[in-house]
């Protein structure tokens, strides 16, 4: 199962696409997505928008995940930033992906252990789960952070669901 985890920003987006199978995840590609400042801002989300259903149309991911906004102080960059987020969710959504959200402490807690992590404890522990992978950003190793999660708490959903049915057929007998 190939997923793509997002991590979206008006300046910057990142993306980060690994392979899961089972409970092994391996590290398939990572980058970013940016817009230029100089533009407006319909401009600038429709560079975001059309630069990630590349990615998606590259790599061909079977489901998608992305980081929930958090609220800043200054009402102006959340609003920006959720409307960012918007397009970005909008991409895999227009290609019939399922699209999961995780706020950052989760993320954050899953990867490393703690909600409350810096953004280079959560790129070291990219980095160690994932060999090979080695993002030149920060954005991308917060994408492929997300992907992670998204891994871990889709595959114990899987487990439950298997559960849950054999417990159904057990009763049926």
């Amino acid at each position: 199962m190939r997923l793509i985890g997002l991590d979206p920003g008006l300046r910057i987006t990142g993306w980060g696409i690994v392979e899961a199978e089972g409970n092994r995840l391996s590290y398939v590609a990572c980058g970013v997505v940016r817009s230029q400042d100089d533009l407006s801002l319909a401009e600038r989300l429709t560079m975001l928008h059309v630069g990630i259903l590349e990615v998606l149309k590259q790599y061909a991911p079977d489901e998608a995940a992305v980081e929930e906004t958090f609220v800043n102080r200054n009402p102006t960059s959340t609003l920006k930033l959720g409307q960012a987020r918007g397009v970005v969710m909008l991409a895999p959504a227009l290609l019939g992906l399922s699209v999961a959200e995780y706020t950052p402490n989760l993320i954050k807690k899953n990867v490393v252990g703690t909600g409350h992590a810096a953004k280079d404890q959560v790129g070291l522990m990219v980095r160690t789960l994932l060999p090979g992978a080695a993002p030149e950003f920060a954005d991308a190793a917060d994408a492929l952070a997300v992907a992670i999660c998204h891994a871990r708490y889709r595959a114990s959903g899987q487990s439950l669901e298997q559960a849950i049915r054999r417990a159904e057929e057990k009763a049926r007998r």
